[in-house]
């Protein structure tokens, strides 16, 4: 009975693939960091030609999860999506320290996103890749707003994966793909030197240039706009209400990466021609 595409692609299938990808992303989030961390001090310290104590090194596959607290190896049994969490109620069976309540919360997205879009998409290959696109989009947004970080080594395969995938013909025509990608990265750039110029100060890193890129690749020059309005919206608002709150510190500023990414999936689940309605654009 699972020789169905109709069945294996269905919503609440890809929702349980989306909880093991996710507990995978709870990994990409927490790791990826540190690797590149260590990466660009070993680096810097060769090229100056010091000693350094780097720390140890990690993959994202090895060594296995362990607890923070005490290094307790995590069974197979407690690292079950949510489940796992649950049962142990949300501490280390070991040590008895919290477990944060944002991992099982990530697991939940996941599978909420991969639920929403294979009923967006329904029961076909485009499906997976659109998958893959949305959890991308999540690690890195987690990854930005935990570090302000958004890292090469998952915009650039982003970017290269959308105009691979409309010069294959599976997603927009590879004009569209191309120009979104040059108007994605273009009108940041433009903005981070405006900016700079004008007050002498960097508004924005070079991963939120790629970032929309990317967003470009897969959806298209004309969801630039959109895009970017929306993530400046929600970004402001956000920010003045962390602000007031204090929870924003002085001196820091909040990460754009989330909104781009979180207005890449709304697009993506709405469709290009429903945004442009929404905002009275659509011919």
């Amino acid at each position: 009975m699972f020789d169905s595409p109709e069945l294996l692609l269905s919503a609440p299938v890809m929702a349980l693939v989306g909880l093991c990808i996710g507990s995978f992303l709870n990994v990409v989030v927490h790791r990826l960091p540190l690797i590149l961390e260590r990466s660009w001090k070993r680096d810097s310290a060769e090229l100056l030609g010091v000693a350094v104590e780097l720390p140890a090194e990690i993959g994202l596959a090895r060594p296995s999860s362990r607890c923070p607290a005490c290094a307790h190896p995590i069974a197979w049994h407690e690292n079950i999506p949510i489940l796992g969490w649950l049962r142990l109620r949300g501490r280390c069976s070991a040590c008895g320290e919290r477990i944060s309540a944002r991992y099982p919360i990530v697991e939940a997205a996941t599978g909420l996103l991969f639920a929403a879009i294979a009923w967006r998409y329904g029961a076909q290959p485009l499906t997976l890749l659109w998958c893959a696109f949305g959890a991308v989009l999540l690690a890195l947004a987690l990854i930005d707003w935990d570090t302000t970080l958004l890292p090469d080594d998952l915009t650039q395969p982003l970017l290269w994966a959308g105009l691979t995938a409309a010069a294959l013909g599976w997603t927009l025509p590879l004009s569209d793909s191309l120009w979104g990608a040059i108007a994605g990265y273009l009108s940041l750039w433009s903005v981070y030197w405006l900016f700079k110029l004008t007050t002498g100060k960097e508004g924005m890193g070079f991963g939120d240039f790629k970032l929309l890129a990317a967003l470009g690749a897969w959806l298209g020059w004309s969801m630039i706009v959109p895009i970017v309005l929306a993530a400046s919206v929600i970004g402001a608002v956000v920010g003045l209400a962390m602000k007031a709150s204090g929870a924003l510190r002085e001196g820091r500023y909040v990460p754009f990466g989330p909104f781009l990414a979180g207005a890449g999936l709304v697009v993506m689940l709405a469709g290009p021609q429903r945004v442009l309605h929404w905002l009275g654009w659509a011919g």
